[in-house]
């Protein structure tokens, strides 16, 4: 007899919803947009409904059903528990609970990018491993810590917050989490742009800035971590100092987690990761330089699974 789980991607946007067999293959995936109205009371009755409806149309019982795995932006503990998603209008709610009293199922939740972490070691970029680092660069950096196959959650939830580790002591500019000097104010793809703009003003007048694309794309309006790896991928000198030194600050990062997991394999994921194995280049070569030889065999990888990674992460959370 077919079993089946559902895995859910709980975005501020839309909610992704895949509908899974135990070995990892996706049978369908959709979506539905987030209702954030009512401080989200809304999202959890529209994603039981989702997951129903599904159901009904491909004739599945609740006998057929392991359970549903749902990846949330804000901190869960391993009971389920979330503390605070604010972009949702949530406060401390335990999600095991309410979606799984809706559902009449088994329901287990987890922070969104240990999720993916999970999904990623499961069927993407870190498959056959079972201590990774999943790091995502996008507008910030997210993150999630997997050791010998299960997600390191923390006492609430906080685990695999490594956009907010420490790298630089006097940055005047604030962090989004209210900090200075966080990972991701350097390593995330607004944080490239800073880096990118901070060198194009050092060198401002100089046959340097002249030379390179990006004071062009500056004035326009268009500089973007992905136009500083196109013109890394051109050879330009100004892009290659900029991603050197996005290279230092994530591979110093990256050796500070080692130092405590010491994982197999770093898959990097996100926006960002778009730029491709260049990318782990300039990761690995201050990797390198930075990590305790007992960790220095890591591997780099970019992730495969793109915006599925959720869905598969949530999946394996109920398959265990």
């Amino acid at each position: 007899m077919n079993k089946y789980c559902f895995g859910v991607d709980l975005g501020g946007t839309t909610v992704k919803l895949g509908l899974f067999d135990p070995e990892g293959t996706v049978l369908d995936k959709w979506e539905i947009p987030t209702r954030k109205e009512d401080n989200g009371s809304k999202i959890l009755p529209d994603i039981a409904k989702a997951i129903e409806d599904k159901m009904t149309e491909k004739n599945i019982t609740k006998e057929l059903v392991i359970g549903v795995g749902i990846g949330v932006p804000g901190p869960v503990d391993d009971n389920g528990v979330i503390y605070k998603a604010a972009n949702l209008g949530w406060g401390v709610m335990n999600i095991n609970e309410v979606l799984g009293g809706l559902l009449q199922l088994p329901v287990k939740a987890g922070n969104d990018a240990n999720v993916a972490a999970l999904g990623e070691m499961w069927c993407g970029g870190g498959k056959g491993h079972t201590d990774l680092v999943l790091a995502t660069l996008g507008t910030g950096v997210g993150g999630g810590i997997i050791v010998g196959g299960k997600i390191v959650t923390g006492a609430t939830g906080a685990g695999g917050e490594i956009g907010h580790i420490h790298i630089v002591d006097d940055e005047p500019d604030a962090c989004g989490c209210g900090k200075h000097g966080c990972l991701e104010q350097y390593a995330s793809a607004t944080g490239i742009v800073r880096l990118a703009t901070r060198k194009l003003e050092s060198i401002k007048g100089t046959p340097a800035a002249d030379s390179t694309p990006l004071t062009k794309a500056l004035a326009e309006g268009e500089l973007s971590a992905k136009a500083v790896f196109d013109a890394v991928k051109e050879g330009d000198a100004v892009a290659c100092e900029i991603a050197d030194q996005f290279g230092m600050y994530l591979g110093k990062g990256l050796a500070n987690i080692a130092a405590v997991v010491n994982p197999d394999v770093f898959v990097i994921g996100g926006g960002v990761s778009k730029a491709g194995e260049i990318l782990c280049e300039y990761i690995a070569k201050h990797y390198d330089k930075y990590a305790f030889h007992g960790c220095k065999n890591a591997e780099f990888k970019i992730a495969t699974l793109g915006n599925d990674a959720g869905i598969f992460g949530a999946a394996k959370l109920v398959i265990g």
